[in-house]
Order: structure tokens, then C-alpha cells, then sequence
């Protein structure tokens, strides 16, 4: 059946004085066929009287007439849409690059302009039908996070794997006529899409500012699963320095043209070039962050704040997990939090065994890889772990070891933080008060 089935109603709701229940399908809504939560938000948002067509699990149809005070929820939540797939073949594409025997959804390509939309995923809008199209523009879905990685439009073919795509550049200037707000992306490769080839991307996406808002520049991900997998140049120290040393000034040079902050880089190449991060004022209001972009020079002006207030917690030794490409600016803090706090924290750099020593990144750090660093290390009082590591809500790293597992076989506390410098201390003040014998959560 059509429509989308109702998971929650909210107690003491107007859904829920109509007698819609969980279980319901919710068909229409002033008399507009519901295809996804999208279709459900817009209709909704448009008016305070509404006709809602509802189909119980017997088949019977009500039909419910609702007058509501303006902005008033309907107290109804519905499960996530399941995703479009991905038909591409990127040549750099990480999901082709995992290990087998993890979680099946980890091997799910998606590419739905739906989820670009209501969560931020990244979409290279390959498979975009004309009705899509329409759609998105129809009902202002902005703003939108686009993989452009290239416009020259054979390279993009290249790098995508896949023939007879749409050009990008013609579809981004549809929807910047039609005032959709975009977010960009390049995932650089060494030898393919950078030199003149990034001038390009860089100059026909400055060219369609403000409505493309922001474009990232990312290093490609490589991991010891390439099997027969396209052969690539990573980006290493070397590279990482001269890149930033030649596109940080070029970055500069286009905020200045443009009057606001549009391109950046992402984190990961000051990380591995060892060059100092721009002042986070270059970053503007972090339009990328999700996406690796300020997040260090986010992380370390919160640290010097939370320096500021932390108090001593009492005698106590634990252990911060991180990844290795943290574990320089984590280090920093941990040393100062250290000096205000009087407890002795040793940060624990993780090799990831998993993918390969070349995978850096925290969020990629798997439960046994933890345990392997752990091995011969006296962790102290317990272990801090970042929550980026964690499966939201099911506390399970990527290899499906549970933190309680991970508990179990180091036989001390295992707690999660949410990877900032405040939840970091927080955790800390938490760890101390198990010590002493409490278990009450540290307060903010």
C-alpha cells in the first residue's frame, strides 16, 4: 500500500485525540498522494486545515478533518525513506574498499536527492530523472549537498565510472536559476582531478555563487582492500603540504572575489602536511564541517574554553582512544585538561588494522584494533572513547564489537563521549565519580 506507515504518535497529540495509531498508513494530506515524509512535511506546512487520509491495518480508510493552531504539530513519526541506490562505479568509491564481514548496510551505496536533502548526504546527481528534477525544484528542496568532482564532463565520467551521465554543470544551473541553495564537493585524486583540471571545477563553481554556497575539497580514502580496484596515487605528506601551500592562498583569493568564505579544504591535508590550520573565522558559519572541513580549529578553540573552567577531579589515571590523525591537537588538550584537572590521561592512538595503516581518521577505528593498541597498556581507571567510533544508538564499532564486550574483556569502565572537548571532560568528571564509587552521570 501507498502512503507512509505511522511508527510514533506523540501522546495527547492531535493525531493522536483523532485516533491515528502506530501501525496506520497515512495516504494523503489535502487530498495529495504522500510518497516519503518529504511529500507529508510540505502539505503539511502549507496550511492549518487539513484533510488527512488514513488507512487502518484492517483496510478500512477515515478520513479526518483537522483544524490546528498555526505551526501546531500533528505529533506523527515515520521511518526514514529506503534510499535510491547508487549505479556508479567510482573509481574511488570506499565502499568498494571494505573488508568483507562487516554489517550489510555498510556496503549500501546510496544516492537519493531525498537524503541530501533531509540528512545531508553528499549526491552526484547521476541518476537524476527529469520528474526528479522538477520535484526538487517544485518544492524547493534547498539546500542540497552535490559530489561534483569534477565539470569537465568526460573526466566526470572517468572518476564515476559510468557513462552518458547528465552533465553536472547544466543541472547545477537549472537549479541555481531556480534559487536552490547547493553544497559542493571534489574528492581530489592525485594525477586525475587536481591541476588545471581543480582550476576548472573550482572556476565554473565560483561561477554559479551564491546559489552554490560552499565547495570542499577532500582527499580520496584508500584502504588494503583494493583488490583489482582501479590503481590510485594517495595523498600523502608531501602532497598534502604542496596542496595546501599552493590552494590555501587560491581559497583566500576567492573569498576576496566573492566577499564571503567558498572554498576549503578539508581538514585531513593540514593533518598530514603538518601545516598550521587557517584561524577559524576562514571557515565562515562551518557550512562543511560535516564533512571534515573546521573541525580541528573548531575542536581547539572549544579546548582553550573548557581549559579555562576545568577543575581538579581528584587522583586518577585513564586512557583517550583516538585516531592517528587526531591524536596531535587531541594530544594538546589532554596535556593542558592534565594540568587543570590533576588527573593523568594518556592519549591512545589506534592503528587501523581493519582497513590499513593508510585509514587514519577516529571514526573509522574498529572495537578489535582497540583492543589490539590496548595490548601490554595499563589503561587505569577505564577507557574514553569518542562516540564518532559507535554505531548511533547501538554502541557497536564497525567490526560489531559492543562496548560492552569491550568492557568485559579489559575489565575496567568503557565510557563514550561526544567527541568534543567538553564531552571529553565531561566523560572525565564521570570516570572520576565511578572511581569514588558513584555512578551518577557527570553533570554538563
Amino acid at each position: 500500500m501507498n502512503g507512509l506507515l505511522v511508527e510514533t504518535v506523540t501522546p495527547g497529540s492531535i493525531s493522536d485525540e483523532m485516533g491515528v495509531e502506530p501501525g496506520d498508513r497515512l495516504l494523503a494530506v489535502n487530498n495529495h498522494p504522500l510518497r516519503d515524509i518529504i511529500d507529508y512535511s510540505y502539505h503539511t506546512a502549507v496550511a492549518d486545515e487539513l484533510l488527512l487520509e488514513v488507512a487502518k491495518p484492517d483496510g478500512e480508510v477515515w478520513e479526518l478533518e483537522i483544524e490546528r493552531e498555526p505551526g501546531e504539530p500533528l505529533g506523527l513519526t515515520f521511518p526514514a525513506p529506503e534510499p535510491a541506490r547508487c549505479r556508479n562505479n567510482c573509481v574511488f568509491c570506499f565502499v568498494h574498499q571494505l573488508p568483507r564481514g562487516l554489517r550489510k548496510p555498510l556496503y549500501v551505496k546510496d544516492e537519493d536527492y531525498r537524503l541530501s536533502f533531509l540528512n545531508g548526504n553528499y549526491v552526484t546527481l547521476a541518476n537524476l530523472k527529469a520528474p526528479e528534477l522538477a520535484r526538487i525544484i517544485d518544492q524547493r528542496l534547498s539546500p542540497l549537498y552535490i559530489s561534483v568532482h569534477a565539470t569537465n564532463p568526460a573526466l566526470r565520467e572517468r572518476l564515476l565510472g559510468r557513462p552518458g551521465i547528465p552533465p553536472i554543470l547544466d543541472q547545477l544551473r537549472e537549479l541555481a536559476a531556480a534559487r536552490i541553495s547547493m553544497h559542493t564537493q571534489v574528492v581530489l585524486c592525485p594525477g586525475l582531478n587536481d591541476g588545471l583540471e581543480l582550476e576548472r571545477t573550482v572556476d565554473d563553481l565560483a561561477g554559479l555563487y551564491p546559489a552554490v554556497q560552499s565547495l570542499a575539497v577532500v582527499p580520496l580514502g584508500l584502504t588494503r582492500h583494493r583488490g583489482r580496484l582501479p590503481q590510485l596515487t594517495p595523498v600523502d605528506t608531501d602532497y598534502a603540504r604542496a596542496f595546501v601551500t599552493t590552494w590555501g592562498p587560491r581559497a583566500k583569493a576567492v573569498k576576496k572575489r566573492l566577499g564571503e568564505p567558498f572554498l576549503f579544504l578539508a581538514d585531513e591535508f593540514y593533518l598530514k602536511g603538518g601545516v598550521p590550520f587557517p584561524p577559524l573565522r576562514e571557515y565562515g558559519d562551518l557550512p562543511q564541517i560535516e564533512n571534515g572541513v573546521g573541525m580541528v580549529p573548531l575542536f581547539q578553540r572549544d579546548a582553550a574554553q573548557v581549559l579555562r573552567t576545568a577543575r581538579p577531579v581528584g587522583d586518577l589515571r585513564v586512557t583517550v582512544v583516538t585516531g592517528v590523525s587526531a591524536v596531535g591537537f587531541v594530544g594538546v588538550f589532554l596535556a593542558g585538561l592534565e594540568e587543570r584537572t590533576g588527573a593523568r590521561i594518556v592519549p591512545l592512538a589506534v592503528k587501523n588494522r581493519l582497513f590499513g595503516e593508510s585509514v587514519t581518521v577516529s571514526g573509522l577505528v574498529a572495537g578489535n584494533d582497540i583492543m589490539a593498541a590496548l595490548e601490554g597498556v595499563e589503561i587505569g581507571a577505564g577507557l574514553l572513547v569518542p562516540d564518532v567510533m559507535l554505531k548511533e544508538g547501538e554502541g557497536l564499532f564497525l567490526d560489531d564489537v559492543s562496548l560492552e564486550e569491550l568492557q568485559g574483556r579489559l575489565g575496567r569502565p568503557v565510557l563514550t563521549f561526544d567527541g568534543t572537548p567538553r564531552g571529553c571532560y565531561r566523560a572525565l568528571r564521570q570516570m572520576a565519580r565511578l572511581g569514588a564509587g558513584n555512578s551518577v552521570p557527570a553533570s554538563p
